[in-house]
């Protein structure tokens, strides 16, 4: 019999292969399956560790294969990857169970053909057969290191030849490190909850569960001991957790008591938080997403953040947003690749293509210029990623600037929590975390102010 956090981890991993789900729905869909939390944590640690170490994990596979790795089948290469991922990276899982799994899994995947091929590469890998990792020689043109360094890195080559050749090759290699590092769970305390950071510490540290400050976040906590999921703390809403990075992008809207603020994009709803507290009593929060499952979530989110000015609206993906320009702050955290979020989402890296970026940016600057129209006059346009791509930031200021003579670049510094984001704003005044520099997930972030010719209208929804 398969184990089953094994049987769920290559479930999920095929899924993401086949470009059906990403990370977290794949996840998801695996924790349907299993009754035991201790199997939901070791298929989480299975599935993000292959993903992690995919191109290394091919490196050491491909030389064992009696067949060139590209020609297998996706289940095959799917169960090797995750067989090795187990036997080079982890020390507490029995060799014997993991190769007599990954025999399992090939025939179950009906590919009882390759099951020989399966256990002979196993075998050797276990019993210590290894490729000597590739070298990075400084006198080779950018594309042979961006090969090296993709390998040994495990990134895609695109990418990392895009990073190479705007950043020096030690902080290349820094970022591919943090890119590779186990993320930490942080949680951001909701005031809106009616409690302070150190209350927040304090009842997590009863359910055993360590915490200190973030470096950066002002209600920010990082978790260093325990399982913050599972406590009460974040069941009741009290704390919830969201990365440091996306904390800090959230203050770059300038939302100050009394605001009207509409979230373009709002799913799973941690800025929504922020900006209902930021409002206060006094203002109002519309938060808006297109598919009704990402409604639902952010449903449930505002529901337990307590959030209880915020109103929720789905919108047309495509269509003028359905408000009159009365908002005092319009933030618009845009769809984009993710590759700022590759530590705690490595899926992304394989599933990006340079493509992509492109076909973003277009999205990205149309969702823009429909969200400036409800804008109030002398009101703020928010414009945030969690990339760290400049086709999906600087170029999409630029190009939709160009269209919007009504509104001006505005810094981040100007608004209530400038003494925080001072730190990370650019010579051009925008607002950027680097993981080289601050350690941190990558986010960017603008704000626009749009002139002051008009009449704000009383109606909010129409």
């Amino acid at each position: 019999m398969i184990a089953p956090a094994r049987q769920a981890a290559f479930g999920a991993l095929f899924a993401i292969a086949r470009g059906r789900v990403d990370l977290d729905a794949a996840l998801e869909r695996a924790r349907e399956s299993l009754d035991d939390a201790r199997d939901v944590a070791l298929v989480r640690e299975l599935v993000t560790g292959t993903l992690r170490w995919q191109s290394r994990l091919d490196w050491q596979l491909s030389p064992l294969c009696r067949v060139p790795w590209r020609k297998l089948d996706l289940e095959v290469q799917t169960v090797l990857r995750l067989a090795a991922f187990q036997i080079i990276e982890l020390d507490r899982v029995p060799v014997s169970a993991v190769v007599h799994d990954a025999v399992g899994l090939v025939r179950q995947a009906r590919k009882t053909s390759a099951s020989g091929l399966v256990n002979a590469v196993l075998r050797r890998l276990a019993a210590g057969e290894r490729a000597p990792w590739p070298v990075v020689d400084p006198a080779t043109p950018l594309a042979a290191q961006a090969a090296v360094l993709a390998t040994t890195g495990a990134h895609p080559v695109w990418l990392v030849e895009r990073w190479l050749a705007r950043r020096e090759r030690n902080e290349v290699e820094a970022w591919l490190a943090f890119d590779n590092g186990l993320p930490p769970t942080t949680l951001r305390v909701n005031p809106l909850a009616g409690v302070s950071r150190d209350e927040v510490a304090a009842a997590l540290a009863a359910d055993g569960i360590a915490t200190e400050p973030c470096r950066f976040a002002p209600l920010g906590l990082v978790v260093t001991a325990g399982v913050a999921w599972q406590s009460a703390v974040v069941r009741d809403g009290r704390a919830f957790i969201q990365d440091e990075g996306s904390q800090l992008a959230a203050l770059v809207a300038p939302v100050v008591s009394g605001h009207r603020v509409l979230d373009v994009c709002a799913a799973p709803g941690g800025k929504t938080l922020a900006y209902a507290a930021a409002a206060g009593a006094s203002g109002q929060v519309v938060a808006c997403d297109v598919r009704q499952r990402r409604v639902d979530t952010l449903g449930a989110t505002v529901a337990n953040g307590r959030a209880t000015t915020v109103r929720i609206v789905a919108i047309d993906p495509d269509a003028a947003l359905p408000f009159e320009a009365v908002f005092d702050v319009v933030a618009v955290d845009a769809p984009c690749s993710g590759l700022g979020t590759v530590r705690r989402d490595p899926d992304i890296k394989w599933r990006r293509t340079p493509d992509d970026l492109r076909a973003f940016q277009a999205r990205q600057v149309d969702l823009l210029a429909r969200a400036a129209r409800v804008v109030a006059p002398g009101g703020r346009l928010v414009y945030t990623t969690c990339s760290t791509e400049p086709e999906e930031n600087a170029e999409v200021v630029a190009a939709w600037l160009a269209t919007a003579p009504d509104f001006a670049p505005a810094s981040p510094a100007d608004g209530p929590s400038g003494a925080v984001l001072t730190r990370f704003l650019t010579p051009g005044g925008t607002f950027v975390t680097d993981p080289v520099r601050d350690g941190l997930e990558g986010y960017f972030g603008a704000v626009f102010v749009r002139g002051t010719r008009g009449r704000v209208p009383d109606a909010v929804v129409q």
